[in-house]
Parts: structure tokens; C-alpha cells; sequence
């Protein structure tokens, strides 16, 4: 039974963007593997907190992804 694990930063997400996530990622592993694995297909989230997830040799922060995402500059 296949596991998708997906790792974010803290409070950068919603509930119902997470809810997407798990729905879309479920969606594609059936789209790959057919239907009858979806009631089996689990998708776990796991959030790790602002600054204790490191990129390029630096902590990244909450705030950070949030700039990214709005096309801003991530320091």
C-alpha cells in the first residue's frame, strides 16, 4: 500500500490546502496505479517547525516560504 510523506514548515499552509494536497497526491498515485488502491493509498503530513528546516546551509522560516510564495525575495 503505497505511502506519500509530505514535510512543511509550520503555519504556511491551511487546512483546506492540506486537504488538497492529500486529495491531488491520492489522485495521482490512483492515476498510476488504478483505482482500486485509493481506499489503501495514505498520505501522511508532517510539519516541521519555522527556522528548524535548513536549505543552502540556512534555516528556513515560516516567513521565508511565505515571501518565496509571493514572489519576494526568501531572507
Amino acid at each position: 500500500m503505497p505511502l506519500i510523506e509530505v514535510h512543511l514548515i509550520e503555519s504556511v499552509f491551511t487546512p483546506e490546502q492540506k486537504r488538497q494536497i492529500i486529495e491531488k497526491l491520492t489522485d495521482a498515485m490512483v492515476s498510476v496505479e488504478g483505482e482500486a488502491l485509493r481506499g489503501v493509498t495514505w498520505v501522511k503530513i508532517s510539519e516541521v517547525a519555522s527556522g528548524e528546516w535548513g536549505i543552502g546551509g540556512k534555516p528556513m522560516t515560516t516567513q521565508a516560504v511565505r515571501n518565496i510564495a509571493a514572489g519576494r525575495h526568501a531572507a
